[in-house]
């Protein structure tokens, strides 16, 4: 049997229709129903047959929400990088299925001060262990929680329209290789058919990826640590401004007498110069004045 071009034709003016987020492939195409779709079909009708009444006639929607954590621990400076430490070490055992470091760094400026920041994601049963035993665990650092914050994201509309494009791509992938399956028809007709399939096994590709990407959010929330510098009142450091003053108060004696003795040297020609102008006004310029005012 060979291919009539009036069906070439439609099968390529729906292949081209087919782009993301084009309304015209979801009317031609009904996407097979995705597992959270069964899933919610099949709560409704367990719903109906135990008594509950009529099944809704729309099924709810599964809700995508991204969690994101941030916390700030102060710890005496000698503390931060065991606690730290011990962190990553309870998120390497927990395995990368549950918990992943993504970037951690420890910066030290002085005896009495450094800093550290650790990120990871992990999945929301982990992470609600780990903010639970946050409090002791500083305390026991004779440190505290400085700051927590907890934010979220609603990807539901991103993940349920990513994965209506995949199911509308897959769609049609397998109606473009049936067109294949037939070789027979004109030769220009199969290459534009095949590059069509290839476009859109490229988009389908993309699509799994996007999704993959955005379950990933959903199924392991990301936590932010940063971790600061406990200040001591009475540490070396607290003390340093007055150590360093009596250290340079000779430095500083000589640079204030060197400044005197610099700024008279630069004023005594000066002061020279106003002392000889005053001189000549008072002796002859002054007395002259006075001698003419009676006249």
């Amino acid at each position: 049997m060979k291919l009539k071009l009036p069906t070439i034709a439609a099968a390529l003016l729906l292949a081209a229709c087919g782009g993301p987020g084009s309304e015209s492939v979801e009317r031609f195409i009904m996407p097979a129903p995705s597992p959270t779709m069964e899933q919610d079909m099949a709560m409704g009708e367990a719903y109906a047959k135990s008594g509950g009444g009529t099944a809704p006639s729309e099924p709810a929607a599964r809700q995508y929400i991204a969690y994101s954590h941030s916390l700030g621990l102060r710890l005496p400076v000698k503390q931060i990088e065991p606690v730290m430490q011990g962190h990553v070490a309870a998120c390497n055992a927990a395995g990368p299925s549950v918990c992943i470091v993504t970037n951690s760094w420890f910066n030290t400026y002085s005896e009495d001060e450094a800093s550290a920041s650790l990120q990871l994601r992990a999945t929301p049963d982990w992470i609600e262990t780990f903010l639970n035993g946050i409090d002791e665990e500083a305390e026991q650092a004779n440190g505290e929680v400085s700051n927590r914050q907890t934010t979220a994201e609603d990807l539901t509309v991103s993940i349920i329209d990513t994965d209506a494009r995949l199911n509308a791509q897959q769609t049609l992938q397998k109606r473009l290789e049936e067109l294949l399956a037939n070789r027979e028809g004109e030769l220009g007709d199969l290459l534009a058919t095949e590059r069509e399939l290839a476009r859109v096994n490229g988009e389908i590709d993309s699509l799994k990826s996007s999704l993959k990407a955005l379950m990933i959010r959903v199924d392991m929330s990301q936590l932010s640590i940063s971790y600061e510098t406990k200040r001591n009142p009475v540490s070396q450091g607290a003390l340093s401004p007055i150590a360093n003053a009596f250290g340079d108060f000779f430095y500083n004696l000589s640079s204030a007498l060197a400044a005197v003795i610099t700024a008279f040297a630069v004023g005594l020609p000066w002061l020279i110069l106003i002392g000889v102008f005053l001189w000549i006004w008072l002796k002859l310029v002054w007395p002259r004045i006075r001698r003419k005012k009676p006249e």
